[in-house]
């Protein structure tokens, strides 16, 4: 890892709220690409899954998911659930930050995507006891629209759609549509 990578996370941990967040998107900016130094920092992300802290939690849910592309040893297959029960958080903000970011350990590879979207399934069929499930429910649709805008696979925007279709509120119905509209 170079300085530069090394101080973007270390400045994660000060106490300036503005230079955390200029080194979070720094480091969120930097994982669009395939990294070489993931596994330098992925032992503690794992750990910081279930940190005190909802930032620390919802920061290493992001930032594992960013980096699942940059995993040549598929480690996320492993840590994948610890990474979703993040999605579930107590505190709605860093559930839903972490939820957004799923979509991207799809796109490194076959199995992962796979598992991303049956899990994505699963929620969207099952949320509806939970609070604030219509955000939660277009949040998936939006994380399979970014897979389906990367890697153009047909079936991944007819799972959406299907999804789509079930919904029976026809608000919601069109609001969850407009994510696949251009």
């Amino acid at each position: 890892m170079d300085n530069t990578i090394q101080t973007y996370f270390e400045n994660l941990q000060s106490g300036d709220k503005n230079l955390q967040y200029e080194a979070f998107n720094n480091i969120l900016d930097a994982t669009k690409v395939e990294v070489d130094w993931a596994y330098e920092v992925w032992d503690q992300l794992v750990v910081d899954l279930t940190n005190s802290d909802n930032h620390e939690r919802a920061r290493a849910a992001q930032f594992l998911c960013s980096l699942a592309k940059s995993d040549p040893e598929k480690r996320i297959l492993h840590e994948f659930s610890a990474v979703w029960e993040v999605t579930k958080d107590k505190k709605f903000v860093t559930a839903r930050h972490s939820l957004q970011s799923m979509w991207k350990v799809g796109l490194a590879g076959t199995e992962q995507k796979e598992m991303v979207i049956k899990h994505l399934v699963n929620r969207f069929n099952n949320c509806p006891s939970e609070k604030n499930y219509t955000l939660i429910r277009f949040d998936i649709i939006k994380n399979l629209s970014n897979l389906y805008e990367v890697l153009n696979e047909a079936e991944i925007k007819n799972t959406a759609l299907n999804l789509i279709e079930k919904e029976e509120d026809k608000k919601y119905r069109k609001k969850y549509s407009s994510v696949f509209q251009d």
